[in-house]
């Protein structure tokens, strides 16, 4: 059997066990693996190019390793979680016949902890991120829900207001407890344009080039 053959028949027999019903939850388990890796990737590898060549000083060396162990962490963390979330929800639907609400935040609480339970940066971000996104969240289904009325004036301008105003005060007078990413945007932002010494480093660059 020639080498095209061989490909062929193997192409086959793995399109035939992907079309297996059978093993549909495990194969969803294992592409939602392979979805998390690519997808962790895609969003982490251009955040860790910017963020690094902004922010980040050392050699072009030490900054490319920076950004492959961003994207490598961000990428395995959610494709870690995406395996442990769907592999226990599929043990959860075996076990009781049918899916129930609670099934999901349980194996996501065990997902979290597991995956997403460590503090460092990635972690930090991605829940920190969530986190927002799940207060919009809870708030829009308690007011579907009627357990708060429905506000009679678009909220968002106050709420844009008290986001900015608390952020700016830990800026100034608590730092320490901001993210370091977001200190170092900040004080690029609100403390570097405080200082200049001529045009160059007032319109070309944000600080003099070091003299050699």
């Amino acid at each position: 059997m020639g080498a095209e053959a061989m490909v062929r028949t193997l192409l086959y027999t793995v399109n035939s066990l992907l079309q297996q019903r059978r093993y549909q939850a495990a194969l969803a388990v294992l592409k939602g693996f392979r979805n998390g890796a690519v997808y962790g990737a895609k969003i982490r590898a251009p955040h860790a190019l910017v963020m690094t060549f902004l922010f980040r000083n050392g050699s072009l060396q030490e900054k490319l390793k920076a950004i492959f162990w961003a994207t490598y962490t961000h990428s395995r963390n959610l494709a870690y979680f995406v395996f442990t979330y769907k592999g226990l929800m599929a043990l959860q639907l075996r076990m009781q016949g049918k899916k129930i609400p609670v099934h999901s935040f349980l194996a996501a609480c065990v997902g979290g902890w597991l995956v997403f339970g460590e503090n460092n940066n990635i972690n930090s971000q991605i829940n920190m991120y969530l986190l927002s996104r799940i207060l919009f969240g809870l708030s829009r289904l308690a007011v579907e829900k009627g357990y708060i009325p429905e506000p009679k004036r678009d909220p968002f301008p106050l709420f844009g207001a008290l986001v900015w105003g608390i952020v700016l005060w830990l800026f100034e007078y608590h730092r320490h407890t901001l993210q370091p990413s977001l200190q170092s945007s900040m004080t690029y932002l609100y403390d570097d344009s405080n200082v200049w010494h001529d045009v160059s480093d007032f319109l070309v660059y944000n600080k003099r080039p070091a003299v050699k």
